[in-house]
């Protein structure tokens, strides 16, 4: 390893141990590593990184889906998905837990955010599973673990992200591939649910409950913003990009016009906070595609690769190498940083194991979804213990059967190719 390298870890390490912004953490790394190496015009040379990696069309996705999110979760959108799943599943044993677990799974895929289904999912849904004689920490980590599912089912941040970052593959078709892993993930919470609610008598299945007609009726406008961005982008009408701009527009027609929760006078505060999330995510993406040139420069990957393929000759061994180290490095690393760190490193040795680049991307974002539920630096973890007022220990030992149950659902995505390439395949975005 040479020095600069060597420099740009310790750097790295050291700064996130003292709790620096992550976005600085890289950016920082990035600039004394160039330093050490002797790179020609260090500043002006990692400026033109910056600026290159933000240089990318895909991209604007990002922002338009960000905001389309923010939209909906002020548009009303939480209450209409809770009827309709209460309309599904409120009629099973421990039917308020399944019943969180299927609205984190809509909410978060149509808002595209973890973090903005726990807290508005979570906050109507916890109060009323401790009203109904579920534990609080049992309620609190149903939700965190469902929240993670919308990272898997599209539209999704996070793919368009990965997708960015490996290059060279379709975005369209990562978004399809996503869908069966999420829901059998959704569905390995809905099991544990239904087990721990019968074997300990928690709650039961819900008196009232909804018409589904009606309540499908008033959830429906809502789902319709994944059928318009998966059909827009499957029947060529339109890009990922174009895609979340029309995201946007049906998501202010439901939240202004449609539903009118949203007055005029609060879209500056919505377009606020989608800015202020989307510098944030930007400034990583750019940070971080700067720090990944010098890796590339310095054939840290190649290094990287070779070490884990001398460990062995089994593809399946240094899958689960791959997959360990990725689950220690989500509980003190967030979701987009780590994927833009490893993406980079871990790729090229998926790639030389014959692995679909596709495929690899599930298994990432997959494993990286348990990081948001797992202390210290788990994001779904610490918001969800605010919002039902507990704490990480308590909360992290309700946990437990559902890091199972994620665990489980991890690997057999990572061993089972067809659970995320058969719909791709299928529909011809993959040979």
């Amino acid at each position: 390893m040479s020095p600069g390298i060597l420099i740009l870890v310790v750097v790295f390490a050291a700064l996130l141990l003292l709790q620096t912004p992550i976005a600085f953490v890289i950016g920082i790394a990035a600039v004394l590593a160039a330093f050490a190496l002797g790179y020609d015009s260090v500043l002006l040379s990692v400026a033109r990184d910056l600026g290159n990696g933000l240089d990318s069309f895909a991209l604007l996705a990002i922002p338009f889906f960000i905001l389309a999110g923010d939209l909906m979760g002020a548009g009303g959108l939480a209450r209409r998905l809770i009827d309709f799943a209460a309309a599904l599943v409120g009629r099973t044993r421990g039917g308020l837990a399944l019943v969180n677990t299927l609205t984190c799974m809509f909410f978060g895929a149509i808002s595209g955010s973890a973090a903005a289904a726990v807290s508005s999912i979570g906050s109507t849904l916890i109060p009323e599973m401790n009203r109904n004689g579920y534990p609080k920490n049992f309620n609190i980590a149903v939700t965190v673990s469902a929240a993670t599912t919308g990272l898997l089912i599209p539209p999704s941040n996070v793919m368009i992200v990965y997708a960015v970052v490996a290059t060279n593959i379709s975005i369209g078709a990562l978004f399809m591939a996503g869908i069966v892993p999420g829901i059998l993930i959704g569905f390995l919470i809905m099991v544990v649910c239904v087990i721990l609610s019968g074997s300990n008598n928690y709650g039961s299945a819900l008196g009232t409950v909804p018409p589904l007609f009606r309540s499908a009726v008033r959830a429906f406008p809502s789902l319709l913003l994944i059928v318009f961005v998966l059909g827009g982008i499957l029947g060529g009408i339109f890009t990922a990009t174009e895609a979340s701009a029309v995201a946007v527009l049906w998501a202010f027609l439901l939240g202004v016009i449609f539903y009118r929760e949203i007055p005029l006078k609060a879209l500056p505060q919505v377009l606020l906070k989608s800015g202020r999330t989307t510098g944030i995510v930007l400034l990583l993406v750019a940070a971080s595609l700067a720090m990944s040139r010098i890796l590339t420069q310095e054939q840290v990957p190649q290094m990287v690769s070779n070490a884990l393929l001398g460990l062995s000759n089994n593809p399946l061994l240094i899958l689960l190498t791959i997959n360990l180290i990725l689950l220690v490095v989500g509980t003190f690393m967030d979701m987009t940083p780590a994927i833009l760190v490893f993406t980079p490193i871990f790729l090229p040795v998926a790639i030389q194991l014959g692995i679909d680049p596709v495929h690899f991307g599930i298994i990432l974002i997959a494993n990286l979804c348990i990081g948001l539920c797992t202390p210290p630096v788990g994001t779904c973890l610490f918001l969800g213990c605010s919002v039902g007022r507990s704490n990480i220990m308590s909360v992290s030992r309700a946990m437990l059967p559902f890091y199972g149950a994620m665990v489980v659902g991890l690997l057999l995505i990572t061993f089972i190719p067809w659970l995320s390439l058969w719909l791709p395949k299928l529909l011809g975005l993959l040979k």
